[in-house]
């Protein structure tokens, strides 16, 4: 029986928080821990999640992705799934962006990708994905047939990893995380758990570093645009880790978004505090091009200031910001706030890793920037051709 292992990693957010809704840049790093999906034709002609029976409404973001990739009613299996990781759900930290984007990559990889060679160059078009050339241009969802009236001679299966695209994940994560969030959800943390390394988000092109693409999404209020960028991590990024501290508290993000809003709307004035904000992020990147993490961490601790100031930190984030402080060069919350987690940027991990313990909090981690979207495992992968 053939089998397709795929993994992304989860992220924390480094600047930018709030402001991000506002236009300014916004800075996400993939972390180390993981979330591994691996897949392979029903042993009983029914639809398995960890060996018991899928329950489709209870798991939208891998329902949206059948719908998309696996189509039943042109004749796609059932198919076993099967979850492992370390990304802890509810966190911040992208758990739902890194299943999303591994299952994509999963079932693409079991169905490949049908091409076509229709020019004296030889360059490979696809005849059906979410994207629309393997060269990238405007995404299209044309996956339950073909876009160009090429003849059956001139099309062409292909499988294995060549079938996969990171950017394809990434734009099948982010519809089915906008889905399930009613309608709302940035590129941030598809994009990050895709590509992994750093990513920056902004309602510009920001000068100086990788462009990528861009990302649009209409939601009820008004049609949001946004300009995806990557950078590696610095050359000297293994002389300091990520400390995440978990407050174990649940605080949805919409709930935070809009106590923003709300603050915003009462005192128009305070829009002050998110540009400023903003203008931290563009000192964090920099400082990250520079590679120097004295600047990296004096930023994340400026950011948590303003973080602060706007009402969407929390005692329990203060309190294992503060334990954090000593040990780390800069400390902050990271994630929408009012719960969830702090990130510690330090050259001492265990040090501050106990140190946010002792005060109560659930540690993880991660170097800085880690690898992104990973075909890991693969045996007899196509499970099923549309013809």
């Amino acid at each position: 029986m053939g089998f397709v292992t795929a993994s992304a990693p989860g992220k924390c957010i480094l600047f930018g928080e709030h402001a991000v809704v506002y236009g300014h840049p916004a800075v996400a790093v993939a972390i180390d821990q993981r979330i591994s999906v691996k897949i392979q034709p029903s042993p009983n002609n029914l639809w398995l999640l960890d060996g018991s029976s899928l329950n489709m409404n209870r798991n939208p973001h891998i329902k949206g992705l059948i719908e998309k990739l696996w189509p039943e009613q042109f004749g796609a299996p059932p198919l076993s799934i099967h979850i492992e990781g370390n990304i802890p759900r509810a966190s911040g930290l992208g758990s739902s962006a890194a299943l999303s984007v591994a299952t994509a990559a999963a079932l693409r990889m079991a169905r490949g990708r049908w091409v076509s060679k229709t020019d004296d160059t030889q360059q490979q078009h696809w005849l059906e994905g979410f994207g629309s050339t393997i060269t990238k241009s405007e995404p299209y969802d044309n996956s339950h047939g073909f876009f160009a009236p090429e003849s059956p001679a001139e099309r062409y299966h292909i499988t294995g990893k060549s079938s996969v695209d990171y950017d394809e994940c990434a734009i099948l994560a982010h519809s089915v995380e906008a889905a399930a969030q009613q309608g709302i959800a940035s590129p941030m943390d598809s994009s990050t758990c895709s590509r992994g390394g750093i990513v920056i988000i902004s309602d510009v092109i920001e000068q100086g570093i990788d462009y990528l693409y861009q990302r649009t999404l209409a939601m009820k209020d008004a049609t949001r645009h946004w300009h995806i960028h990557e950078m590696a991590p610095p050359t000297n990024s293994d002389e300091v880790y990520l400390v995440i501290g978990s407050t174990g508290i649940h605080a949805p993000t919409g709930k935070q978004v809009a106590k923003v809003a709300d603050m915003l709307q009462q005192d128009p004035s305070r829009m002050k505090e998110i540009d400023t904000i903003g203008q931290i992020a563009r000192r964090g990147i920099k400082a990250l091009r520079e590679g120097d993490f004295a600047a990296v961490g004096r930023t994340m601790t400026e950011n948590q200031l303003m973080l602060s100031s706007i009402g969407v930190s929390s005692p329990e984030l203060d309190n294992l910001i503060r334990v954090a402080s000593p040990s780390s060069l800069g400390a902050k919350l990271t994630g929408a706030g009012g719960g969830g987690c702090m990130v510690a940027l330090t050259r001492n991990p265990k040090e501050t890793s106990n140190a946010i313990e002792l005060a109560g909090g659930r540690t993880l981690i991660s170097r800085l920037g880690s690898s992104g979207l990973s075909i890991d495992e693969s045996q007899n992968t196509t499970f099923w051709t549309k013809p």
